[in-house]
């Protein structure tokens, strides 16, 4: 019996000291780099966290940008039409381009235009986005993006409600 309870003793040592490497610690060391989020109840804010959204390739983040009533707009060149769709189908399509891309790189350039109020705001600015999916398949997009934000009270974060793409793509 002491035998056993000596054994027990001895694994229970060994499993104690053992460092799982796929467990590892958790780091809670200061990261400058970790506060990267913008203010969302400024509109400079909103766009930090569209680009953070894209550049980690985090849906969640991206989801929180847009309004529950919100409406992507693109044309379809080849059919000379412009084509819509809401919230719902925009996160799906984000989550996809997400999941097959290696690699996003966005820069927001310029404010081009930018009117509104302080609950109301409308942005035109231009962009570039780069998405690798492979080493050989690379897409630049750039233009413009035309988006329409929303607040119920100046505390309160931004919200998208409508994006008009006006890229090349």
């Amino acid at each position: 019996m002491s035998r056993h309870l000596l054994y027990i003793g001895i694994i229970a040592v060994i499993f104690s000291s053992c460092i799982n490497p796929f467990a590892p610690s958790f780091d809670d060391s200061p990261d400058p780099g970790r506060d990267v989020l913008g203010d969302q109840t400024t509109i400079d804010g909103a766009f930090t966290n569209f680009k953070m959204s894209y550049t980690t390739q985090d849906t969640l983040l991206y989801g929180q940008l847009l309004a529950p009533d919100f409406v992507f707009v693109y044309t379809d060149y080849d059919r000379g039409i412009d084509v819509s769709w809401g919230r719902d189908e925009d996160v799906r399509a984000t989550h996809r381009l997400f999941r097959n891309a290696k690699d996003i790189d966005l820069i927001w350039n310029e404010i081009i235009t930018q009117s509104g109020d302080s609950l109301n705001t409308t942005v035109r600015r231009s962009f570039n986005l780069t998405i690798s999916f492979t080493a050989d398949d690379i897409v630049r997009i750039g233009g413009y993006a035309n988006m329409q934000f929303e607040r119920s009270n100046t505390d309160r974060d931004w919200k998208i409600t409508r994006w008009t793409d006006e890229s090349n793509f």
